[in-house]
């Protein structure tokens, strides 16, 4: 008879999730894993079958809670489009305190993209999804008066999310608070 779990699965999930943004899959280790959920290799694999379906967990986890905020800022349609495009793209320049620098979701494409598929595809559902809520929330503000009537607004929600991705890289490599900040200035100039 299995011995019952006596760990708690999601907050596994959780601290496997930033060892994954911080590593990546690849340099991401089973001893790695092992010291962020202060589980053993055998609890590791008869709860996730492997570092991959593990890994997929930690994806699905970060992009469901970070698109949930992205979308509810998206859609508060009390706030000026213009706020809601710098609350998307502040986050990038003051993330939360303990988040590992950078995107997990850009670095996962970087890395795993060319050569998955898979990932490709959820990560693209997930792009879209954002994507398209914004795109909604610009041609609101169209309506409006908010924004020029005469732009693309699939193209301006497209840029935001460029910019985005943009400033969560330059996060990674190290770039300043101040240059985030300019580039988000000049980015709020569309809107």
């Amino acid at each position: 008879m299995p011995r019952p779990r006596t760990f708690d699965e999601d907050r596994a999930v959780d601290a496997a999730m930033r060892v994954f943004w911080t590593a990546g899959y690849e340099a991401t280790s089973t001893q790695d894993l092992c010291r962020a959920t202060g589980l053993g290799r055998s609890s590791i694999y008869n709860t996730f079958s492997s570092k991959r379906d593990l890994f997929d967990r930690a994806l699905r986890r970060y992009t469901a809670q970070f698109t949930a905020v992205q979308l509810e800022v998206i859609q508060d349609a009390g706030l000026p489009i213009r706020e809601r495009v710098r609350r998307i793209l502040w986050a990038a320049v003051e993330p939360e305190a303990d988040d590992p620098a950078g995107c997990f979701v850009i670095n996962t494409i970087v890395e795993l993209g060319p050569k998955d598929a898979e990932i490709v595809e959820l990560l693209d559902r997930d792009h879209e999804l954002k994507l398209a809520a914004l795109t909604t929330a610009v041609k609101a503000a169209q309506a409006t008066g908010e924004v020029d009537p005469e732009q693309d607004a699939a193209g301006l929600a497209t840029y935001v999310f460029t910019v985005l991705g943009g400033l969560r890289v330059a996060a990674r490599r190290g770039a300043s608070a101040d240059t985030q900040r300019a580039v988000v200035e000049a980015a709020l100039r569309s809107f």
